[in-house]
Parts: structure tokens; C-alpha cells; sequence
């Protein structure tokens, strides 16, 4: 019988040889993540139903990646990152990437395709709702509790409802200066910041092909935004590729049957989408940059899982280049391989991190986080009382990025960079 991609992925994890929307079954997960806000809830949890002295199910199948709290002095974080270290060691846990260490790595979504844990084909299961962002490889990743995520961690198991699929057909070349974020949020102010509850968001059709594997992570990262179970795209050559160079380890592809059922399909021109920015204070509120170049920000940020990418900050740089940011501009590396990436990629012979500094930017963070999810008062980039700021990361919620009285607008990086410019909402096209 024909299935979707999300439900042949988890018939194969189920043992089955079919499964339908709506079924409850019981799947195998590949991976099991967590990090440094949820781990400690996620361990305590584990040690109560399985027992202080049980050990996981698989010691090198559990990713454990502290990126949230990380560079602060709040002594609650440090102890999480504590606990965290403790448990390690009486797991023997394989893949522990420990903040002060030299196996510090950053972002936990951008840090689990870096270090090859994200394969086309397996499960994957993370205590963050953007882990929906692995679907760009082609695999079923999403979000859980920490309850969800302690009783995987014993067991190796989790029972799930398969989700309906809604399937949106892609197709037409980008414009100058439109990205990923773009389309995302172009689909989310469509459909509504609930209209994929509980759903697969399968994304397909040129535009798809033709954009690189970090531009659908952007996309697959904020299905979540539209309520989604997981975003996901059909691995291709790229995907293979990608994650070739990563891993050694086997892995069983997938893709959709051409007949086979969603819940609905929606189609879209891409060479007609405009650069947009979602306004305070819903990832839906969408407006085209074009339509608000009266509204004045106070600051701009660059970082984080959907918009710390070594691609975001390809876009920043081509329109900082020659030019100077009017207001103060924040820069936060998803990973150390991405502020790596900052000295030696360059454009027109100039680093990106030295346009960066020429058009006076802060100088960027250790990567994390950081202020994507606000933080204790002394994290990088945090907003204070009634500030705007126009920024590349996934939620605006109030007070997302730090006081309940400031306003964050979501944006592609080239849209934050002509905004830092203009020290208003910028269409990049403009400049």
C-alpha cells in the first residue's frame, strides 16, 4: 500500500510493513538528544522509573549537547551542566559534548548533522521542538517532553500517533536576496501558527532541489511554528553528500509514493515570493519587508539554530560588505565549525570576519544559543526593556529574547543585515 516518507520511516522503525495516519504504534528510536535545559529533567525522570542504578539503552545512541545556558555566571545553569557531566560519566556516554572542553560544539541542531548523528531513513527524538530540523535529511526527527524522553532513554522505545501529511509543492527559482526563511515564514503566515497541529510538513519540487542542505534545515527547523510533528524532505544527491562526509555508518533512504495520500498538497511559485519578516509577536504575523521600511529597530541579531548556519552568515556578509550597521549588531556562531568557518570563508578576499568588524559589528559570541531564548541577564545579545530587535532566529513570543517588554521581528539574514544598516525593516533588494 502507498505511504508518505514520514510513514514509510516509521513503519520500518515499527516493524510493520504499513502504517496509516491516525495509528498508535510503538517505534524504535536511532537517536535519543537532549541538552542542558531539559537533560537534567530528562535523567531525573529516567532515574525514577528505571532506577538509580539502570543503565540507558544504548550509551552511544544518547546525544547529550549543553548549548542553552552555557557562557553565564547564573549558578543554577552551571549546576545543570553539572549534572549533566555526572551522569555522563556513570553512563560511559560516547557523545558528550562538553562546554570548556575541546568537544564543545554549540547548537545541538546545528552540532547533530555537523558530527554525522543525523542520517536519511532513522529516528530521531530531541528534548527541543526545533529537532524537527533534521528532516531536511531526510529522516523522522522531532521534538519531546523529558517524560517521553526518560522512558526512551531506558527502553529505546517511545509509542507515537502516526501523523497525517500535508505535502507543499515547491517550485521556481528564488529571487535575489529570498531564502529559506522566506518561503518558511511565507507558509506559516498562510497557514497559521497552528495550521499543521500534529502533522508531517513534507516540502518538495524544484525550489527544494536547487537549495543547499542548510537552507532546509531552516525550513524543516520551523515547521514547529505551524504546530507540525516534524517537517521532512526526500533525500537526494546533495543529502547524500551531505551526510556521507559525516558518517561511516550504514543508512536505508526514502520516498514518498507518488500515490500516496495527504491530507492536503499546497503549491507555490517561489520565483514570486518576497523577503518577508513575521512581526511581534507570532511567527505568523507575516508582513513583505518591502511593505514595512517605516518601522525602526533598535539592534539586530545573527545567530542560533535556523540563522547561525555558516550560509546565514555567507548572506549577512555580502550585504555588510562595504557598508556600516546603525545599529548595535549581534553575531552568534551556531558551532565552533561555524566560527571556524568565519575567518577562513571569505568574499572578494576579505573574511567574513573582517567585514564584519569593518562594518561595526559586536564581536561575535562563543557559539550558543545565547539569546534566542532569553537567559539569565547576562547572556550575549539578551534584549533589555522595550527594545527592538530584528533577528534571524525562530520565535518572537514575548519575551523570547530576553525582557517581556521588547519586540522581536523574525527575518532571513539578509533582511537583518540591510535592517542593521538602516537601522529600519529592510528589504534587502533595495540596498
Amino acid at each position: 500500500m502507498a505511504m508518505t516518507i514520514t510513514e514509510k520511516i516509521l513503519a520500518k522503525a515499527s516493524g510493520r510493513r504499513f502504517v496509516a495516519p491516525g495509528e498508535n504504534i510503538w517505534v524504535s528510536a536511532d537517536i535519543l538528544m537532549t541538552h542542558d535545559v531539559c537533560g537534567p529533567g530528562t535523567i531525573g525522570i529516567f532515574k525514577r522509573e528505571f532506577g538509580e542504578n539502570a543503565k540507558v539503552w544504548n550509551r552511544d545512541n544518547v546525544i547529550i549537547i549543553p548549548d542553552h545556558y552555557i557562557f553565564t555566571s547564573d549558578v543554577k545553569c552551571g549546576r545543570n551542566i553539572d549534572d549533566l557531566r555526572k551522569f555522563v560519566k556513570e553512563q560511559q556516554i560516547s557523545h558528550f559534548y562538553d562546554p570548556g572542553t575541546s568537544s564543545y560544539s554549540g547548537v545541538c541542531h546545528v552540532t547533530l548533522p555537523e558530527k554525522g548523528h543525523c542520517r536519511p531513513g532513522e529516528v530521531l527524538f530531541g528534548t527541543d521542538s526545533h529537532t524537527c530540523t533534521h528532516g531536511a535529511l531526510g529522516e523522522f526527527a522531532t521534538g519531546i517532553g523529558n517524560t517521553d524522553a526518560g522512558f526512551v532513554m531506558g527502553t529505546g522505545k517511545l509509542l507515537i500517533k502516526v501523523p497525517p501529511t500535508m505535502k507543499f509543492v515547491l517550485n521556481g527559482k528564488l529571487p535575489r536576496f529570498v531564502t529559506a526563511k522566506d518561503i518558511i515564514l511565507h507558509l506559516i503566515g498562510e497557514i497559521g501558527v497552528d495550521g499543521a497541529t500534529y502533522m508531517a510538513m513534507e516540502f518538495s519540487g524544484t525550489t527544494i532541489d536547487m537549495i543547499s542542505v542548510e537552507e532546509r534545515m531552516t525550513i524543516c527547523n520551523m515547521a514547529i511554528e505551524a504546530g507540525a510533528k516534524n517537517g521532512i524532505i526526500a533525500p537526494d544527491e546533495k543529502t547524500l553528500n551531505y551526510v556521507k562526509q559525516r558518517t561511516e555508518k550504514p543508512f536505508e533512504t526514502f520516498v514518498s509514493d507518488k500515490d500516496a495520500k495527504y491530507l492536503a498538497v499546497r503549491e507555490y511559485d517561489c520565483s514570486k515570493f518576497n523577503s518577508v519578516v513575521a512581526m511581534p509577536f507570532s511567527p505568523d504575523n507575516r508582513k513583505k519587508a518591502s511593505e514595512m521600511s517605516d518601522y525602526v529597530i533598535d539592534r539586530a541579531y545573527i545567530g542560533s539554530c535556523t540563522g547561525g548556519k555558516i550560509g546565514d552568515f555567507v548572506m549577512a556578509a555580502e550585504i555588510l560588505n562595504g557598508r556600516k550597521v546603525s545599529v548595535p549588531t549581534f553575531l552568534v556562531p551556531a558551532t565552533v565549525e561555524v566560527e571556524k568557518a568565519l575567518s577562513s570563508e571569505k568574499i572578494g578576499g576579505k573574511s567574513l570576519l573582517r567585514i564584519f568588524a569593518e562594518a561595526g559589528c559586536e564581536s561575535p559570541a562563543p557559539p550558543s544559543c545565547a539569546a534566542c531564548l532569553g537567559g539569565p541577564e547576562d547572556t550575549y545579545g539578551r534584549c533589555n526593556n522595550d527594545e527592538t530587535c530584528i533577528s534571524t532566529t525562530n520565535r518572537n513570543f514575548p519575551g523570547r529574547m530576553g525582557s517581556k517588554n521588547s519586540k522581536t521581528i523574525l527575518a532571513s539574514p539578509y533582511t537583518a543585515a540591510a535592517s542593521a544598516v538602516k537601522g529600519r525593516i529592510t528589504d534587502p533588494a533595495s540596498l
